[in-house]
């Protein structure tokens, strides 16, 4: 377990001397107010760990059953937090506004992919999530049970998510782009008694299909025990439905009730499980609890975006990923905001997409990815027309960077061309594994420095340490760590504990949560700086692709590969681009043939994980770069993927040769 990069490497990346102060008005009118503030309330954590988190909890939460304990870290590292007390999450993102004035507000605005709007009220949605729940309890999903959710990003989705927490049912929400092989492991890993899906969604312009690669994973085997498929007629093209199993969503909503009683949990209850890449190959199902992570995904709506009342939030992150579970199906829903789903592609009809849509809603937060951010840079320099400067975005406050660092020219353009110099970034740090962000600025406090996601939240006990975990001084590079527990980080990996403890709180670290990361802090304000990934899981747009995953699917093309590795290159669109190593069982192949056998392979790929998971490159060789003992030596890989001279030392390389065949394009 080593670092990304040398601590020589990294201080060259940390010269960054811009610093922008939050203005005036944005530190009197915040929810934190000033350092001075964010320091309090460090100090406060610090001070009386559990005393903190319990004041937070019974402030931001409503609880049917009030807990008495806080933290139980007696079997750590599977912590308890709050473990006696019973609440449900549904009730405190509807309930709780019901038979307030806030019941009449706007939960969801709706934009469609060809524009179409649909708007529904908290009382509204109250009584949509209700009626499925009561659907769902009438086709005998009970308390425990796992849905998998297979939907286009819209208002079912949502309802679909909270309705099963109302009952007690566990969901696992699989993003639309995944293959029927993708989903086939997550419905046979969670033991999914239903699937919630759509005839199809729409990206673009086009209708892209979801009930036939429900219908595809199901019939691989092993799904006996899902007895129900719920389908939501999303366009007027139909699909096939098995009599018995299927049902569209009118059929289950027929005569049922809008009014049913949110069921209360244990705080330690899975709320839900969302598989995520690791190295390994095999996907990693993240199990959150309900209490503990609902608590953060308030109270980080609080502080990182300082929410007010009359805020129109926009994430624009897909519900099959953890940001749009905590800051589009909970997280704005518990803090009472107006929220805006969008179910299409920025670029579509045009690149001006987004900043035509904030324009329309008068959206104020914004909250997106960089890999967005630098597609519609290029886009705008190309073409005026979709340009930000065309549209009104004077609604704008605040706007929001996730799901991986953001190059500091990046900020820059965002911070001035879409936020006019005037709208904090927020630089998010977090994973699925932690629930919510854990390193981020607060908006009316942090002085911000392009490419740096500051300051750890208070409560988050962040460090950059060695191998052996010991503090790493500020300007050297190190592993990411988390010192102390918090209440909405992952409660194990589902149905594989040991993988969880070996993954997550590795002996060598004392004890402390491997992010995975490395980082470095810088020396002047301590402020930390994301450096990339400690492992073999890539970054692609925001998306953790594990490299032994895209391996597997290659190798898998059983009649045509041998023998492949994957690494990544950085790219400035996507963060990271993935390339693939390929040895055939055949002779290598040149020229047209190998862009064809390319092409088949990118296409195999797509198929077995989805087209998030294609190679960019992909490199035919007659052998991979090995040591005498078989291993192969990814670093060389690595280097050669990003153009660069070897320079490693490679005595312990059996064939040498073969980096000068794999350095040629095909």
């Amino acid at each position: 377990m080593t670092a990304s990069a040398p601590a020589s490497a990294i201080e060259s990346m940390l010269v960054e001397n811009r610093v922008f102060p939050p203005a005036d008005a944005i530190v009197q009118a915040a929810r934190v107010s000033g350092m001075a503030a964010y320091a309090a309330l460090c100090a406060e954590a610090d001070g009386d760990f559990e005393g903190f988190w319990a004041r937070q909890a019974r402030s931001n939460l409503q609880w049917s059953r009030p807990f008495t304990r806080t933290l139980d870290a007696s079997n750590a590292p599977f912590f308890q937090w709050f473990a006696d007390g019973e609440l449900n999450a549904s009730a405190n993102c509807l309930d709780r506004h019901v038979g307030t004035p806030t019941e009449n507000k706007t939960a969801i605005v709706f934009e469609a992919d060809d524009g179409a709007l649909t708007r529904v009220s908290y009382r509204e949605l109250f009584a949509r999530v209700g009626q499925f729940a009561n659907a769902l309890k009438a086709h005998g999903v009970a308390k425990g049970d796992r849905v998998l959710i297979y939907m286009p990003m819209s208002i079912e989705g949502v309802v679909a998510m909270q309705a099963c927490a109302r009952i007690g049912a566990t969901h696992s929400v699989v993003f639309g782009g995944f293959s029927a092989k993708a989903v086939h492991e997550r419905i046979v890993d969670a033991g999914a008694v239903a699937v919630v899906t759509a005839n199809c969604q729409m990206r673009g312009g086009k209708e892209l299909p979801l009930k036939t690669t429900i219908d595809e994973a199901l019939a691989m085997g092993g799904c006996d025990g899902v007895r129900n498929v719920f389908v939501y007629q999303r366009t007027a093209t139909a699909c096939a439905m098995r009599a018995g199993r299927d049902k569209s969503f009118a059929e289950a909503l027929a005569g049922q009730s809008t009014d049913c009683a949110a069921l209360a949990v244990g705080a330690e209850h899975p709320l839900f499980i969302l598989y995520t890449s690791g190295s390994t190959g095999k996907p990693k199902g993240v199990q959150h609890s309900t209490g503990g992570y609902l608590l953060w995904a308030k109270m980080t709506m609080d502080w990182t975006f300082d929410l007010r009342a009359d805020d129109v939030f926009w994430c624009t992150a897909d519900i099959g990923w953890i940001t749009g579970h905590t800051y589009v199906a909970y997280g704005p829903l518990a803090a009472g905001a107006t929220q805006i789903i969008f179910e299409g592609v920025p670029t579509f009809p045009n690149a001006g997409r987004f900043w035509q849509m904030i324009e329309r809603h008068r959206c104020t937060i914004f909250y997106t990815a960089p890999t967005a951010i630098r597609s519609l840079i290029k886009a705008a320099e190309a073409d005026a027309a979709v340009h930000p400067a065309r549209s009104d975005l004077s609604s704008l406050r605040i706007l929001g960077s996730v799901g991986e660092p953001i190059n500091p020219e990046a900020w820059m353009w965002y911070h001035q061309n879409v936020g006019g110099g005037r709208c904090p970034v927020v630089d998010t740090f977090w994973q699925t594994e932690t629930g919510g962000h854990v390193i981020a600025p607060l908006p009316g406090a942090t002085p911000l420095v392009p490419g740096s996601c500051t300051l750890p939240l208070p409560g988050i006990a962040a460090a950059v340490v060695d191998e052996t975990g010991r503090d790493m001084p500020h300007g050297a590079g190190g592993i990411l760590v988390i010192k102390r527990p918090w209440p909405s980080m992952i409660r194990t990996i589902w149905n594989d504990p040991e993988r969880f403890r070996k993954s997550y709180f590795p002996e060598e670290l004392r004890g402390y949560y491997l992010a995975g990361d490395g980082a470095v802090r810088s020396v002047d304000r301590g402020y930390f700086r994301i450096t990339g990934r400690i492992d073999d899981v890539l970054n692609v747009s925001g998306h953790r692709m594990g490299t032994m995953e895209i391996e597997s699917a290659l190798v898998a093309k059983t009649d045509l590969v041998a023998e492949a590795a994957v690494v990544g290159r950085p790219d400035a669109v996507t963060g990271e681009a993935i390339c693939a190593f390929v040895v055939l069982k055949r002779a290598r192949p040149t020229g047209e043939e190998a862009g064809q056998i390319a092409n088949e392979l990118r296409n195999w790929v797509a198929k077995e994980i989805g087209p998030i998971a294609k190679p960019r490159d992909i490199r035919f060789g007659d052998n991979l770069p090995k040591t005498r003992s078989g291993k192969i030596m990814r670093r060389l890989l690595r280097s050669i993927a990003k153009g660069e001279a070897i320079t490693q030392d490679i005595s312990t390389l059996e064939n040498p040769a073969i980096l000068e065949q794999l350095s040629q394009t095909n």
